[in-house]
This record gives C-alpha cells, structure tokens and sequence, in this order.
C-alpha cells in the first residue's frame, strides 16, 4: 500500500479475517495499509491483499460517457426523482427541508425527520451507520440492517476495487450484492470513494480514464445518496493522476474542481462530499480543509457537503473537537458528516465513556445529518480495539449503550 500520496495498484480489500496487527507506524499524515496505527489520525488501506493480478498495461482508452448495459441498479425502495423518494426511501419533508448547503434540524433517527443537503434531490433521514465487514453487511451472526441504517462499503467501492487496472474492464460483483442489501433492507448508502490519491487502477490514468469511472458508477447505482468524491486531499495524499485532472495541488485545486464538477455531472442527485481526516481534530488541518474548501467554492464545485472522519476525535476533548468542526461549518456553509468514527479502547469503560461524552455532540449537532461507525466487529476493523462487537456477537457496554440511545435491539 502506498504512503502519503502514492498509488496502489491493485484491489483494496475489507479489513478482515483476523486481528488487525498493531504497532506499524506510517508516515505522518500518510496512508498505511492493514490497521497499522498512523500518526495523527491517517487513513488505511483497509487490510486487503494488494497488487493481486492488478498488471499494468499504459495507454489503454475508456470510452466515456457510456452508460451501463444492465440499465442501473434501481432502488428497492422507491424511485428517485429530484423530491422523491431517496436512496434509503424516506419520503422528503416529513422533517423539514433546508435551502442549498442548509440541513433540516430536528430529524432524529427513528422520528421520521429528513435531512437535505445541497439542493441536488436527494433527501434523506439523520442516520447512524457502519461499514463493512470483510465485504458483508451482516457479521459476527448478527443482522447489519438491526442496528444501522446506513452503509458505506469500506472498499468494494473504491477505484482499484471495481477496475484493477484502466485497460481492463468494469467489475462490479462486489459492490452490486452490498448495494443491493442496502436498498432491500432499505439503508442509506453512501459511495467511498470516486478519487483517492491513495488507491487508483493500475495504468496511465487520464482525465477520461476518471470520468468513464464517475460515469459507469452512476450509471449503474443511480440512486446512490452520498459520494465521497475527493478522500484525503493534499497534503495527506495526492492522486498520481492530478495533472490530468487539471493540476494546481497547490494553488486553485483545479484538479479537485474538476472532480466535482464531473460526479455531478455522473450522478446529478448524489450528496457531494470531500472527505477528509485531522479536520475536526487538528488547527493546522483544520484551516488547511477550509482553504479548499473555499477555493474550490470560489471556482465553481459543486460540493454540498464535508466529511469528518474523526479518527482521532476519541484522544481529544470533545469541546475542542466541536469548536473545529463549528468552524468547518460556519466558514463553509456546509453540512459537515462524520464518515470514519471510531474509539481505540481495549477497556470497555473506557470505551464506553468515550462514546457517551462525544456521540450525543455529533448526534445532536443540528449541521451533522449522519454518522458513520468504522467498524463493529472486534478484530474486524484496522484498528484491534475499536470494535463494537465480539466476534462471537457479545456486546461490548458501548454497544449496549449505543442500541439503547438508537432503539435498537438491545441483546444479540
């Protein structure tokens, strides 16, 4: 896996199988593969078995534009017209709408409420989510869609995932079983992620090479609610192919623009969200995001949302967390997610304490419409402690906790 903005050529993998080894220290703010402990809060590779069969041939074209031959994965919970039904087939309005970059408050979970964001048609309720395991939604002999309503595919839905290398084709087996849990089981699903300067095909990737993939996913998950259309911009990683997108890494974002611009254009109803770590955590990082954020404003992206990971949120005061991710959204106007909470806590009070003094403030913050769980299984996640849930399906106290504040099921 690649550190600090250098490609992976190959599939990246769902941490799974067995404990996620600790100990491996990556690069600061670079990206480490199979749960390596990061310094300052960097992003993974997701504990998948890189570079197998991933060849690169350059100079392959992709067609772009091209629509997918099987017609689009449709919804099975209701169409999606802009007003419409959304991905996960909430009715829009029950809770309130807000205007462009506004969020509807009062929509809880499990009260019906709404939430809409950006103005792009794709509404839909305040929800606490999870990942992934190993590719499968439900684990550990437990049903994901009991305690979450909402998915993200930890990395069946990245780039390298679905085509190894831009001379070959388009393989989506993976990812359709876990969109089609989603819509039966009635999840929002959120798409991490179109561009990620950690993991890309293998080949010489053009500005086409990028588009045919943006085009080829909509196609096919047309109803899909929440993208993450740029992960880990600069200086945590940098796409190899930037220059083709556009460039200026380090001036007008160009290339990040450029993203933006053409998801929309793939998937005009999706949430667009640039996601990134150390951002609610970290001044420096914090204003750093901002800046884009604002400069690729300026030039026209079409971004309706930002993503907090927040890694990191668990070593830290809750009261300082707030304050940065209150400046993420004031000095934006957007919506801020958080996209990748975790608590690194082998004690369960520990754990426990954690999550009762800083998921209320994510919950209850009226500009968060989600929160997205990384990982639930113990020793299923690339960190070995922040799992929810042994492997033999006991609840750790946090768990329990967590079902009661949600009203889920309370016991395996």
């Amino acid at each position: 896996m690649a550190a600090q903005g250098g490609a992976t050529t190959g599939v990246v993998g769902d941490a799974g199988g067995g404990g996620a080894p600790i100990g491996g220290v990556a690069n600061t703010g670079g990206s480490h593969a199979n749960g390596g402990n990061t310094d300052r809060g960097g992003s993974h590779a997701s504990g998948g078995d890189a570079n197998t069969g991933g060849t690169a041939n350059t100079g392959g074209t992709v067609t772009t534009g091209g629509a997918s031959s099987t017609g689009g994965r449709s919804a099975a919970a209701g169409a999606g017209s802009t007003g419409g039904k959304s991905s996960a087939g909430g009715d829009a309005g029950a809770g309130g709408t807000a205007g462009t970059g506004g969020v509807a408050t009062g929509g809880a979970v499990g009260t019906g409420g709404n939430v809409s964001t950006g103005g792009t048609g794709a509404f839909h309720r305040k929800y606490v989510g999870n990942i992934t395991t190993a590719h499968q939604a439900d684990a550990a002999g437990l049903r994901f869609a009991d305690y979450w309503d909402q998915i993200t595919p930890e990395s069946a839905g990245k780039w390298p995932a679905v085509q190894r290398s831009v001379t070959q084709p388009f393989d989506w087996t993976t990812l359709d079983a876990i969109w089609d849990y989603a819509h039966t089981n009635n999840l929002v699903f959120a798409e991490c992620c179109f561009v990620w300067g950690a993991a890309s095909p293998a080949g010489s990737i053009t500005a086409d090479h990028v588009r045919a993939w943006m085009t080829e996913f909509c196609a096919r998950y047309q109803e899909t609610a929440i993208i993450e259309v740029v992960n880990e911009p600069p200086p945590h990683t940098t796409p190899s192919f930037a220059n083709e997108m556009g460039g200026d890494t380090n001036g007008d974002w160009a290339w990040i623009t450029n993203a933006f611009v053409w998801a929309r254009e793939a998937c005009p109803k999706a949430i667009l969200v640039m996601n990134d770590y150390g951002n609610i955590e970290y001044e420096d990082q914090n204003a750093h995001f901002i800046d884009i954020v604002k400069t690729i404003q300026a030039a026209g992206a079409p971004i309706d949302a930002v993503g907090a990971q927040a890694h990191d949120a668990a070593d830290l005061p809750i009261a300082t967390v707030k304050g940065f991710m209150d400046r993420l959204h004031s000095e934006t106007g957007l919506p801020v997610y958080i996209t990748e909470y975790d608590v690194d806590l082998s004690d369960d009070a520990e754990q426990l304490a954690v999550y009762q003094d800083q998921f209320p403030v994510f919950f209850d913050t009226d500009y968060v419409p989600g929160i997205t769980l990384y990982g639930w299984i113990v020793g299923r996640t690339w960190r070995a402690n922040a799992g929810l849930v042994a492997q033999d399906g006991t609840f750790r106290p946090a768990m329990t906790w967590l079902t009661q504040v949600l009203e889920r099921p309370t016991t395996p």
